[in-house]
């Protein structure tokens, strides 16, 4: 009977927000296993301490088994444990296009059982080459296609049969595309596939287009096909970056049909197809797009389309071999960009009749929207660019020469014409709008309207933070425009000159992108980019997928081909997900064996060292650090992670033989770098001294001399900054790491000298390349943006414990500096919310913090000593939830478990 009745007693937890492979009911899963996670969620926001301590997950073939709370695919039964993050499927083998539908229920400290949680799908991609069924297809291949810039049309007409209950598609087009139903364009995504090199990997999306279809009638397919990434030929006249080609335009594609009686058909992608050249007459990655509207073949994609005598011909689409590559879906695909947000004009001038220059307020990631009126053949040009010049045009400096631009030609309708191009984004704040006639002398086309719409993945944010600096505030804002404005399939360095992708930022920012973006499925795509990226030697350049070889330092430099383990631990550290040392951990091993080839007596001296930091020149190349000291450090680092992924993965020689040659490293590195008259390294830069404090190279009866070498030196300068893209994190570190936020604060609370302040001062609106922002350089740039790392690991104090990774446990070691007077934060883990805020008075401190269910927290408050920390008005020590863990420096340790809590502490005697 007591059994029956704590059976019967609702349990203290809820799961929620089910997810498969990092996404909420996915189409095109092509994981054989795939791994499924959900969130708890208490069933009394007032209680403490809650614990998972057994599951069951029901997944079921149709949504009627799983209502009887049946898993005909897979019932796991009572599973012990506390774990809730991805859990692999272990049920029936899944095929090709399968829909399955899936619950779970938790059971709690208490041994009682929650209800079954909502119910969640997913659905299958082809998980079998011989599963596709279908071809490449295009145009006929001609001479012409290797400096085309033009796109491509194709389209298929099939019948519906009555009785349609499904229809699924999956499909792909290089280098990118859109797809139509019955003249509807399907899904929101932009540029798709992702960048990947086509060569290795290409990508293809799933779509349930049922609801498009017409059952009992004709219907029709429509695929438009971009360059992209693909195809980037040099035109003259237009920008680019680099110059390269994979082969003509080509998509695949299959649709299944399922009808009621059981009976299913697939309409692929073969000779069926037609094909024709589209309206986009130049599509170009770096250059722009042109759209002329006059040859635009209204209908095209409806059926029993007719094709006007003014539009090109269509003729039977050419079957193509393909790119190489292998096809992958959802599982190995970042989040689909998508239109996040639209910016209007905050002003317009007027340069003379034919041009008009719009500010747009902002600088951001974007493509135009355009409302216009005109006679047929009048153009309309949009050139963006970040800065302008004294007389009010726009100055494309920092974003490339020659020029970029929108185009479009106007089809002559009676009421305005709209059009939001396809292909080509662009970073910007100005938009110069220039108008042209159809003929000498004629009307000049009339623009109704224009805005900025921002693209970036529809990754979710995670994280929110404020303080009482207003400065600061300002400065959260600046790097995050730079950081969504340079996600999309990969992470760019900027969205306009370059859009490639350098993989320093991947570590050296991936903790302050991980603070603000739901990144998870971002990062597991791009390291297989970096995988495919690797030569034979063992080689990971600097930019991933490689679409261009550059030479010496910027193909080769130790700090950016790191990031393929540095990364995926830092990924580890905040997700818990170990496929990335699954399946990347011997390209791992090639890499850092690759390093050491390169070594002489264990020391690496190439590569681009601290790239912009701040020296005598203007920025580029290391100029107050060796890349010696750099390069070997990051060496350094790579062995230390290596040896830990290599225990994680049960490989127990490996790890000893790393972690030997990372001691071999450290007693060269001190034996070459550390200067004993001084008590510094190498040239005693800020990242020279830095670097090793941070990674442990410093011998510990030194460090404390080394990091007053590092204040001293900050001090010196006027509190500036001097360290640069790969120095400035550990800068960071060393101070925070070693209780100086002090300095952090007193480096980045000022506008005098170069750095943020400074930017916001001359009236930037996202993060610049260089401190000075310099014209010159890109003024839309996340690389130094590591300070909101900061914000939220150091002044919030929320911080990653690496021994229970994906925040099962972490810290609260909130930073009290300067005159700052609060600061709260949020962060969504993957175990739900944390937040952690501050607020002080002249005398007293509170901290609010609330800890998700599953997991807890060792909580640093400053106080003297542990008996002045109160807890919801309570000796925090006896609170429920709270265990006192000690004292240390100034601060009362204490363990608690989930729940919200208000810790309270007099100032008075201590030095936070």
């Amino acid at each position: 009977m007591l059994a029956l009745a704590s059976s019967l007693t609702a349990a203290s937890l809820r799961p929620d927000q089910l997810r498969c492979e990092f996404r909420y009911s996915p189409l095109g899963v092509d994981a054989a296993q795939p791994r499924l996670s959900w969130i708890l969620a208490p069933s009394d926001p007032e209680a403490r301490d809650l614990h998972q301590t057994a599951a069951r997950i029901l997944v079921a073939s149709t949504s009627k088994i799983l209502a009887r709370d049946e898993g005909d695919l897979w019932d796991s039964g009572k599973f012990r444990g506390d774990s809730t993050t991805l859990i692999p499927y272990a049920g029936t083998p899944l095929a090709t296009d399968q829909t399955v539908f899936w619950k779970v229920r938790v059971w709690d400290d208490r041994k009682r059982a929650s209800a079954w949680s909502a119910p969640a799908t997913w659905t299958m991609g082809v998980l079998s080459p011989s599963d596709w069924q279908a071809r490449w297809i295009g145009a006929q291949p001609s001479l012409a296609d290797e400096t085309s810039t033009a796109t491509t049309l194709l389209r298929r007409e099939f019948p519906v049969r009555p009785g349609l209950v499904r229809a699924l598609i999956h499909v792909t087009g290089v280098g990118h595309y859109d797809l139509s139903v019955n003249g509807a364009k399907v899904g929101d995504q932009l540029l798709s596939p992702g960048w990947t090199d086509y060569r290795k990997t290409i990508l293809y999306d799933t779509f349930d287009i049922t609801g498009l279809l017409r059952a009992g009638a004709p219907n029709a397919l429509g695929i438009v096909l971009g360059n992209g990434m693909y195809h980037v030929p040099r035109i003259e006249g237009r920008y680019t970056k680099f110059v390269g080609s994979q082969g003509p335009r080509r998509a695949m594609a299959r649709l299944r049909l399922d009808y009621a009686d059981g009976t299913g058909e697939l309409v692929p992608t073969d000779a069926r197809w037609e094909v024709a050249p589209g309206p986009v007459t130049f599509s170009h990655v770096y250059g722009g797009e042109d759209y002329d509207a006059r040859l635009e073949p209204v209908g095209w994609d409806l059926p029993a389309f007719t094709a006007p005598a003014s539009t090109p011909a269509w003729s039977p689409a050419a079957e193509l071999s393909g790119p190489g590559g292998e096809l992958r879906g959802l599982s190995h695909a970042a989040p689909p960009l998508r239109a996040i947000e639209e910016l209007r004009p905050v002003a317009t001038r007027e340069i003379r009749p034919d041009v008009a220059v719009y500010d747009l307020g902002q600088n951001a990631a974007l493509m135009p929207r355009l409302s216009v009126c005109g006679p047929a053949g009048t153009v309309v040009r949009i050139t963006p660019a970040e800065l302008l010049h004294p007389d009010g045009t726009v100055d494309r400096e920092s974003v490339g020469r020659p020029p970029a631009h929108w185009q479009y030609t106007l089809a002559g309708a009676a009421t305005p014409e709209t059009w939001f191009p396809r292909f080509f984004y662009h970073g910007a704040r100005y938009l110069q709008v220039e108008s042209f006639p159809a003929a000498p002398g004629e009307t000049l086309p009339r623009v109704e309207s224009l805005t900025g719409v921002v693209v970036h993945p529809s990754s979710a944010p995670v994280g929110d933070f404020a303080t009482s600096s207003d400065l600061f505030n300002r400065i959260r804002t600046l790097v995050r425009w730079a950081q969504r404005s340079n996600l999309v399939s990969v992470i760019t360095d900027c969205p306009h000159r370059e859009k490639l992708s350098w993989l320093e930022q991947y570590h050296l920012n991936g903790p302050s992108l991980r603070y603000e973006h739901d990144l998870a499925a971002l990062f597991g795509k791009t390291f297989q980019d970096m995988a495919d990226a690797q030569t034979f030697e063992g080689l990971v350049p600097d930019i991933a997928p490689e679409y261009t070889v550059f030479k010496n330092g910027f193909r080769d430099s130790p700090e950016w081909g790191s990031a393929l383990v540095l990364a995926a631990w830092q990924h580890y550290v905040f997700t818990g997900d170990t496929a990335p040392f699954v399946l990347h951990y011997d390209a791992m091993c090639r890499y850092v064996g690759y390093l050491g080839t390169r070594t002489l007596d264990h020391l690496l001296s190439h590569g681009l060292g601290d790239w912009y930091d701040i020296g005598p020149d203007k920025p580029g190349r290391a100029q107050l650090t060796p890349p010696r000291l750099t390069a070997t450090a990051i060496y350094y680092e790579d062995l230390i992670a290596l040896s830990r992924i290599a225990v994680l993965l049960g490989k127990s020689e490996d790890a000893a033989r790393y972690a030997a040659v990372a001691a071999e490293v450290k007693t060269a590195f001190n034996r070459d770098l550390f200067q004993p008259d001084t008590g510094v390294y190498a040239t005693g830069s800020q990242t020279a001294n830095a670097m090793p404090l941070v990674l442990g190279l410093v011998e510990p009866a030194r460090a404390p001399a080394v990091l007053d070498a590092i204040v001293a030196d900050i001090r010196a300068r006027g509190d500036a900054i001097s360290a640069g893209d790969v120095g400035y994190r550990y800068l960071l570190r060393a101070l925070a790491d070693g209780d100086r936020s002090d300095v952090v604060f007193a480096m980045n609370n000022q506008s005098e000298k170069p750095g943020y302040g400074y930017q916001l001062e001359r009236g930037a609106t996202s993060l610049a390349e260089a401190w000075n922002a310099e014209a010159r350089s890109s003024q839309n740039h996340f690389m130094l943006g590591q300070i909101t790392e900061w914000f939220y690991h150091d002044l919030a104090g929320i911080q990653p414990d690496a021994s229970a990774p994906g925040f099962r446990r972490f810290v609260i070691k909130p930073a009290i500096v300067g005159d700052l007077t609060w600061v709260r934060a949020s962060y969504e883990s993957p175990q739900g919310r944390i937040t952690s805020a501050w607020r002080r008075t002249a005398d007293r401190l509170e901290l609010d913090l609330v800890i998700p269910p599953n997991t807890s927290a060792t909580v640093h408050v400053p106080a003297a000593e542990p008996r002045h920390v109160k807890e919801s008005g309570k000796t925090a020590s006896r609170a429920k939830g709270v265990r006192l863990l000690g004292h240390d420096s100034d601060r009362a340790v204490f363990n608690v478990g989930s729940g919200a809590y208000r810790f309270t502490a007099p100032l008075s005697g201590i030095n936070p």
